[in-house]
């Protein structure tokens, strides 16, 4: 689908993303939402690791000593080394987070879920502050100042798609954090314009 322009541009609050496009495919692909009450993914959209984004990995080193104690994962541990200067990602660029036994090195093998935000929730620490803006905003992702479907939706690989809410709406207020109330009043309304078309023409 052709994307649509935005009234305005909407930097993030770190600066970088900028989001200045829509692909309204986000109002109408679906999937399943609430991840920890999945019972037929076994965390499949974990198995890759993730893009870390700079800023939050370096305050990811202030929590270093607690996240090793809580996690039992020595830092040195923690990422591939493939690091990647990009002028859209908060920090200027990323690092990819270690793939172990088939998983990115944080998923909890014992449980569910990310050790990452489990450790943010024990800690009393805005998960914001320690998880990738990737990782927060998915199933969306971002190609310049383009906001869309991540790549596993664009390739029907997300397990858990075509059930559950839009995914707009399900990381609407993930979009609000990161870009503001103004952006998610007018994606509110592009959502509107694009459901109400997909009405009128039978669809």
């Amino acid at each position: 689908m052709t994307s649509l322009s935005l009234s305005r541009a909407y930097p993030c609050r770190y600066g970088a993303p900028t989001i200045a496009t829509v692909d309204p495919a986000i109002f109408t692909r679906c999937y399943f939402t609430h991840c920890l009450q999945c019972t037929f993914c076994h965390d499949a959209c974990c198995v890759y690791g993730v893009d870390f984004d700079w800023r939050v990995k370096r305050n990811l080193d202030t929590h270093a000593a607690a996240l090793e104690s809580f996690t039992g994962i020595p830092r040195s541990a923690w990422f591939s080394g493939d690091a990647t200067p990009d002028a859209s990602m908060p920090g200027g660029g990323s690092d990819r987070t270690a793939v172990v036994n088939g998983a990115c090195v944080f998923l909890n093998r014992e449980s569910r879920g990310c050790r990452i935000h489990a450790f943010a929730l024990a800690a009393g620490v805005d998960y914001h502050d320690v998880k990738a803006i990737v990782d927060c905003l998915f199933p969306l992702t971002w190609e310049g100042e383009a906001l869309g479907p991540a790549e596993e939706v664009l390739d029907s690989s997300l397990i858990c798609l075509d059930q559950g809410p839009t995914l707009y709406r399900g990381v609407r207020e993930e979009l609000r954090y990161y870009f503001g109330d103004a952006l998610v009043t007018e994606l509110d309304g592009v959502e509107a314009a694009v459901t109400a078309g997909r009405s009128s023409s039978g669809f």
